[in-house]
């Protein structure tokens, strides 16, 4: 089994920064994180990731803000996408 595209989400905001969501269902997890999703989203500003929340194998999941970066505890892709879209527009007040 190959990894499926679940979900590929990408936007311009009228100042030109980049908002982009992409989450793959994969047939094993991506260690050391637990469930079968591969996923990155993330805000970029001027050419620099301001938010980003990923999972990489050795790392799991994890979000960086500004930079900074911590554990993230993954729970419903719905959550996910709500979490990184709170923490843009936290970003986007700023």
């Amino acid at each position: 089994m190959q990894a499926t595209l679940v979900h590929r989400w990408k936007d311009i905001t009228p100042e030109g920064n980049i908002i982009e969501v992409v989450i793959w269902r994969v047939p094993a997890p991506v260690e050391p994180s637990v469930h079968k999703f591969k996923y990155r989203l993330a805000y970029i500003v001027d050419g620099v990731r301001l938010i980003g929340f990923d999972n990489e194998r050795g790392k799991g999941d994890h979000c960086h803000n500004g930079g900074e970066e911590r554990t993230y505890r993954f729970e419903p892709i719905v959550k996910l996408i709500e979490d990184f879209l709170v923490e843009v527009e936290k970003q986007r007040r700023s």
